[in-house]
């Protein structure tokens, strides 16, 4: 791996974490956990996202049906660590706080809805 692609990959995991932390800002049920022996954000100690390496970016669990809407949009596509596809999780390699932002927004509502 080049500097450049580690650069790239390093500044794409600081944007996740950035992100993370503003989540947690605004809803203290948001926290660091572990999921597949990485780091990742939990909601009410359910699993919500997390930055997989630079081929997945951010991973995020959403509806089915938004996954599928994502992935014909080519917006992301299906997270298959290993070739097994997790429905409910949605990777988007391309980095864009704005994109990622509202992704984790939707994975909070679908998560761990507020009563």
């Amino acid at each position: 791996m080049g500097d450049s692609e580690t650069d790239t990959d390093t500044d794409a995991q600081t944007l996740f974490w950035d992100l993370v932390d503003e989540l947690q800002i605004a809803d203290d049920r948001v926290h660091e956990g572990r999921i597949m022996s990485s780091r990742c954000a939990r909601v009410d100690g359910e699993f919500l996202a997390l930055y997989h390496k630079p081929e997945w970016g951010l991973v995020v669990k959403l509806p089915r049906e938004r996954v599928s809407e994502l992935v014909e949009r080519e917006a992301g596509q299906p997270f298959r660590p290993n070739g097994k596809v997790f429905r409910e999780w949605i990777s988007v390699p391309d980095v864009d706080a704005d994109t990622w932002r509202s992704l984790l927004n939707e994975g909070v509502a679908f998560v761990a809805p507020r009563a």
